[in-house]
């Protein structure tokens, strides 16, 4: 079985998945948002009264938001990060985008590890997560598609009725609402989106009731 786990992290309320296969153990962090102390200390209690072994840590993107835990997960689990490389100048300039929101830091980004393309493949036990690019919130993003359980992993593409800013650093409207259509509308109706802020949604709803892709 496929297990999600949902955290709510952060002063931006960001999602947070550990993605686990039952029988293996193996998981996958999606988006490590845990930016205070008690927040990283609950996501790696969870990883170990399950006994999970990390295999990946899969960034959707590189805003700040998703990715302040990542050094943590790094020095914790000694797993390195897997983001597009279209989105590495986020983390050059990550210190400007924390002052942006009165943040500070607590180090600085760790850089990728591994890239990640159109397609690529993710294994964690007997399930696969496809990588589906889709530009526009940022031009490194990322959805995370597991075919299997009719599952993705958004970040911040597609929310429930509405969708990713694009007034962001690289951001691009037309790019956002292109790839939705032509890539995420493409998938099963009942495929149960896991965004990065906000409840979980599926194709078939955002189809019909999303405003911004009528």
């Amino acid at each position: 079985m496929l297990i999600i786990k949902e955290f709510l992290f952060n002063p931006f309320s960001e999602n947070t998945y550990v993605v686990s296969d039952s029988e293996t153990g193996e998981c996958a962090i999606i988006d490590a948002g845990c930016y205070y102390a008690d927040e990283q200390d609950i996501l790696s209690d969870y990883i170990i009264d399950h006994k999970l072994k990390v295999k990946y840590l899969l960034a959707t993107h590189l805003h700040l938001d998703h990715n302040f835990g990542d050094r943590y997960v790094y020095n914790t689990f000694n797993v390195g990060l897997t983001a597009h490389p279209d989105d590495a100048f986020l983390l050059d300039n990550m210190k400007e985008q924390a002052s942006m929101f009165g943040i500070q830091l607590q180090a600085p980004p760790i850089p990728i590890s591994q890239n990640v393309h159109e397609n690529d493949i993710f294994k964690i036990g007997k399930y696969t997560l496809q990588a589906i690019h889709v530009p526009g919130h940022s031009p490194g993003g990322i959805i995370y598609y597991c075919k299997e359980e009719g599952i993705a992993f958004g970040g911040d593409v597609l929310f429930r009725g509405s969708i990713g800013r694009t007034d962001l650093p690289g951001g691009n409207y037309n790019q956002l609402i292109t790839g939705i259509r032509e890539k995420l509308f493409i998938l099963p109706e009942d495929t149960v989106i896991y965004s990065g802020h906000g409840p979980s949604t599926t194709i078939g709803f955002e189809k019909k009731q999303n405003p911004y892709l009528q």
